[in-house]
């Protein structure tokens, strides 16, 4: 799927584009590569807070502790 897209920077991104194309990178090198190194920590970041929320669940921690009891008990040593 190819698309084109358009924005209009402002200062700061601006600035942005100016430093990630410094060394010659074409524009649109340096937007894809941004957005999908954005897109990856957005995605930890949404990861690292479920972790966080399920940590913090005193249900399912208790969940989690039943079943690894449940589990020593097939252990073959």
């Amino acid at each position: 799927m190819t698309a084109t897209i358009t924005f209009r920077p402002d200062e700061d991104a601006r600035l942005a584009l100016q430093e990630l194309t410094a060394d010659g990178t074409p524009t649109s090198t340096a937007v894809r590569s941004a957005l999908i190194e954005a897109a990856a920590r957005h995605g930890k970041a949404r990861l690292r807070a479920e972790a966080e929320a399920l940590a913090a669940d005193p249900h399912d921690r208790a969940e989690a502790a039943q079943v690894l009891r449940d589990l020593e008990t097939l252990r073959a040593w």
